[in-house]
């Protein structure tokens, strides 16, 4: 491929931003493997709205897996043939409209890969782990579409297999967001070993829910929210339970809760547990849900809460319009960094431009995605937002702030990526600088990475104009560039970096060929 003029550098740019319009009464659907339960939902748009047309619920206890950060065979198993049941479901979704989540046990995993990556081919799309900040924002998002459309301001919470999300929010805003490692699952594990009930069993999961609160009590208190609602399942087991056994009319409040408490604590085994309104699968998560809303009742000075059934599934769905209608958190997440680190913005663009040049010339040699143009696009803006910390190992400064700040829309394998990508941009690469990407996506990151700093290598030819008509040839592991007779030559700079790139290059695995 040759770069001949600015005009089809606009035209290149169309292209990689069209994208087919989310039809009306089309489907979409989301995949919420959480701690306890993994959740389908498939709904169909119809006015800007969401309306459920398929709902799948399993208990699978990835958490209950989850030991010394590694996720267990079997656990693995149990989750894998969960989602063999719900591939069949998704068959009438199309791929690039499903999205599918992983929270807290998955977060936690150390080998997360060995049950996501054979998890994305049985579902036929890739697995977002995502931060507990972004699962809070995506529960809020859920939550705020199944409620009326007033100013009230509301602390929405929800308790999972492993954690438990805080928002505090107005309408469809979030405005804190606020993730602790507490949930029932992890709770029943750690508090009620082999299922065993007593006072004491009670009150350490009450005392550890109590001590984690504290940490955000002075932002989360009753002085900062007008109503409080819940969201999981736990919570609606909850009120389930007291509005059939007449401890409540509604809701979740005090007494009710101190009724059902008092009530479980007769019970020798969580297996023994017989309730009206309790279901038999939540059996072994319902004391240590009802130990962590007691605490929080008490630490942040809840009065009443009620529920909603809107939760994490429906966010993601909200979310994924938002994504297929131009509405893309993650830009205005993106614009949002390239503000807060004053990014020379000029100089951003220059870098995506380039790598839109490289990106275009390479995707179908090396089989690159519209999503791999997403992650370079981010990082080229990004790339240099670790300028603010220091100049010198800016690219270092990038990478943490891009792995480690909350970052709204993107999953915690974008963001390792991302950092990846910043990290490698310019000087010597690490011993393994994919050490923290899965096996199955090296060669990809690979490429990306040769785009990444070929870019970098062209940013200081400012102007379009400059640019030579030179051609870009790529095969497997191999780029060729062939540039006009003497330009290298008027291009000194330019002509050194690329000389000491292609040794660099040589270490990942990619040969570039200069003529």
């Amino acid at each position: 491929m040759a770069i001949q003029s600015v005009e089809r550098w606009n035209e290149l740019i169309l292209e990689q931003d069209t994208q087919e319009p989310l039809p009306e009464g089309g489907l979409l659907a989301a995949v919420d493997l959480g701690s306890n339960s993994f959740h389908l939902i498939i709904a169909k748009i119809e006015h800007g709205e969401m309306r459920p047309v398929e709902v799948l619920a399993e208990k699978v206890q990835l958490g209950a897996g989850l030991k010394n950060s590694q996720l267990s065979d079997e656990a693995i198993e149990r989750g894998l043939d969960s989602l063999s049941r719900f591939a069949q479901l998704l068959e009438s979704v199309e791929p690039e409209r499903v999205r599918v989540v992983g929270t807290n046990a998955l977060r936690m995993a150390k080998n997360r890969h060995a049950f996501t990556k054979p998890a994305g081919r049985i579902l036929g799309t890739k697995v977002d782990v995502i931060y507990g900040r972004e699962e809070a924002r995506l529960v809020y998002l859920g939550v705020a579409h199944s409620l009326a459309d007033d100013a009230q301001s509301r602390l929405v919470i929800d308790i999972g297999g492993g954690s438990t999300e805080f928002i505090i929010g107005e309408r469809f805003e979030p405005q804190r967001l606020e993730s602790l490692q507490m949930g029932c699952v992890s709770y029943g594990k750690a508090c009620f070993p082999d299922g065993k009930i007593s006072k004491d069993n009670y009150r350490n999961a009450y005392d550890r829910a109590r001590v984690q609160a504290f940490h955000i009590r002075h932002k989360y208190n009753a002085n900062h929210w007008e109503e409080c609602v819940g969201s999981s399942g736990t919570l609606q087991a909850i009120e389930t339970i007291l509005t059939q056994n007449g401890w409540g009319e509604g809701g979740i409040d005090r007494k009710g809760l101190a009724k059902l408490e008092k009530k479980l604590l007769k019970f020798k085994t969580m297996d023994n547990i017989e309730l009206e309104g309790l279901a038999a699968p939540r059996r072994g998560v319902i004391l240590p849900g009802v130990a962590i809303i007691g605490a929080l009742f008490d630490v942040l000075g809840i009065e009443h809460m009620r529920t909603s059934k809107g939760a994490l599934r429906e966010g993601v769905i909200y979310d994924l319009m938002g994504r297929l209608s131009h509405e893309d958190v993650r830009e205005r997440t993106v614009n949002a960094l390239m503000q807060r680190y004053a990014v020379d913005t000029d100089k951003a663009e220059i870098v995506e431009r380039r790598a839109l040049t490289f990106f275009t010339a390479t995707r179908t040699s090396w089989q690159l995605e519209p999503t791999d143009w997403e992650l370079l696009r981010w990082v080229a803006r990004t790339h240099e937002i670790g300028m603010a910390i220091s100049h010198k190992h800016f690219n270092r400064h990038s990478a943490y702030l891009l792995r480690n700040a909350d970052l709204p829309g993107f999953s915690q394998e974008e963001q390792e990526q991302l950092a990846v990508l910043a990290l490698g941009q310019r000087g010597k690469l690490g011993a393994d600088p994919l050490a923290d990407i899965a096996d199955s996506d090296h060669v990809r990151m690979q490429y990306l990475l040769s785009i990444m700093r070929l870019a970098t290598c062209f940013k200081y030819v400012s102007k379009l104009a400059l640019l030579p008509d030179f051609s870009i040839r790529a095969r497997d592991h191999s780029l060729a560039l062939d540039f006009p007779e003497g330009w290298l030559e008027e291009h000194p700079l330019t002509a050194r970096e690329l000389k000491q790139e292609q040794s660099v290059l040589q270490k990942i695995g990619v040969e570039l060929i200069i003529s």
